[in-house]
């Protein structure tokens, strides 16, 4: 990667296009799970992508590139206007949503493959759907910290403070998402009545669901984990069983656009 990027910094197109295709997917996800709307997440990957492509040759190769990319765009991230979700959910508001219209039996429809894809739709949007209770800078630290499973000296150098730092603002995080989890989550704590299966036909009638057009399991990278409910066993396996996901096909052409049109790249 360090090769492509010295190659693009002197004008190598090819090598720039190589380097974007490498890390679309990583900021793609990244984005998911910070913005919630895959819309959203491919137009900040946009935004990210280019910012990578611009300020390429700032990149001073003291940390790995990835780290580099990383710190860009939480840096991007957290200054984000979100066009599908306007404003963040506070803790209390989706604790009284989640306790709402459960239901012991999916009406919409009998097809058990249909019944699981919906089941796995309610997993995803609701466990990213927590995140959003975090603010900005709390939901990335956990994000990066937890999900993705960086180290405090990597954590730190992505969010430009000292690893002490990362690991008390990881730790606040993971205190406030653990509480709220183990006291509404079905999957986390057996104990709380809200299930994924139940949520389905309240989100449906609500419009969170649409059957015909589902946000979270379609362009998956990762099929295997989709299946893994019944594995989970804590906050954080709820978040890791989540899908990765390939950047959309049509933000890659247009990035490709750019560096092909681009005369300052």
């Amino acid at each position: 990667m360090e090769t492509l990027v010295k190659k693009a910094v002197t004008g190598d197109k090819k090598a720039l296009e190589e380097v974007v295709v490498q890390i679309q997917d990583l900021i793609y996800n990244l984005a998911v799970r910070m913005l919630w709307h895959p819309d959203d997440a491919k137009d900040a990957t946009q935004d990210i992508l280019i910012k990578v492509i611009t300020n390429l040759s700032s990149f001073n190769h003291k940390s790995a590139f990835t780290t580099w990319v990383y710190s860009l765009s939480t840096n991007t991230l957290i200054n984000f206007k979100k066009k599908k979700i306007t404003n963040s959910v506070r803790f209390n508001e989706y604790e009284i949503q989640l306790r709402q219209g459960l239901s012991e039996s999916i009406d919409y429809t009998n097809n058990k493959a249909e019944q699981n894809l919906l089941i796995q739709e309610a997993k995803i949007g609701c466990s990213n759907g927590m995140l959003q209770c975090l603010n900005h800078e709390s939901r990335l630290t956990y994000i990066i910290g937890e999900i993705l499973e960086f180290n405090s000296a990597e954590g730190a150098a992505i969010f430009e403070i000292t690893p002490e730092n990362f690991r008390k603002r990881l730790s606040r995080s993971k205190k406030n998402l653990h509480n709220f989890l183990n006291r509404n989550c079905g999957i986390v704590n057996a104990k709380n009545p809200c299930r994924c299966r139940k949520k389905v036909d309240s989100s449906i009638k609500k419009g969170l669901i649409l059957p015909d057009h589902l946000l979270f399991t379609t362009n998956l990278k990762n099929t295997s984990l989709i299946d893994a409910i019944e594995k989970i066993q804590n906050e954080v396996s709820l978040y890791r069983t989540n899908p990765e996901y390939n950047a959309p096909e049509s933000l890659l052409m247009e990035v490709k656009r750019i560096i092909t049109t681009s005369k300052n790249v």
